[in-house]
């Protein structure tokens, strides 16, 4: 009996130590849990379009014509998709024509050019890609926050855009998250009529 009782003893005393370290694994479990949530969180707190554009050195160039054109409060509210050329997009453009536009006797032409780089509402690439199927071979026709349009296309797995004078941009990286939209790539700044 006396052996009974200590092996029921033993039995109970590691029934509560394997409990207690139980709790401990679920309370670590847990606590990596919340912590990963946590990240999401930070994660989807990204700022919104300016805010992005300005975390991303590639994109110092259209920060700095965003400025001298006073678009900052306006992409900053609202819900935009825009196509963003980076810094290699803009070095395309003659140096003289990049100083006028910066300059203010160029700001209403600045602004154009940028606001053509905008569309109202959220579009990610499935959408885009989804959107540019349905249009057939003509592609899918965007109308763009200055009023004038812009023609999105395949060219083999890539989304290409068409301007009013029939340059084209490719879309180099899609998809960047903002709280008020998104930002997709482009490698050429694009131009209105």
């Amino acid at each position: 009996m006396k052996k009974f009782s200590i092996m029921l003893t033993s039995a109970a005393a590691l029934s509560l130590a394997a409990c207690a370290e139980a709790d401990t694994t679920d309370d670590t479990a847990m606590a990596d849990d919340m912590a990963a949530d946590q990240m999401a969180v930070d994660d989807m707190a990204t700022g919104n379009i300016v805010e992005v554009a300005q975390g991303n050195p590639d994109f110092s160039t259209l920060v700095e014509a965003v400025t001298a054109a006073d678009l900052g409060e306006t992409l900053s509210s609202g819900d935009y998709t825009v196509f963003a050329p980076t810094n290699a997009a803009f070095e395309k453009v003659p140096q003289a024509t990049r100083d006028e536009l910066m300059s203010e006797a160029g700001k209403e032409d600045l602004t154009n050019i940028l606001t053509y780089h905008v569309i109202e509402g959220t579009t990610d690439a499935a959408a885009l890609t989804q959107a540019i199927a349905d249009a057939g071979d003509e592609g899918y026709t965007l109308t763009t926050v200055n009023g004038a349009e812009l023609t999105a296309m395949m060219d083999g797995d890539n989304v290409v855009l068409r301007d009013a004078a029939g340059n084209t941009a490719t879309v180099t990286d899609t998809d960047i998250a903002a709280s008020n939209g998104t930002i997709h790539v482009i490698d050429t700044v694009l131009m209105p009529e």
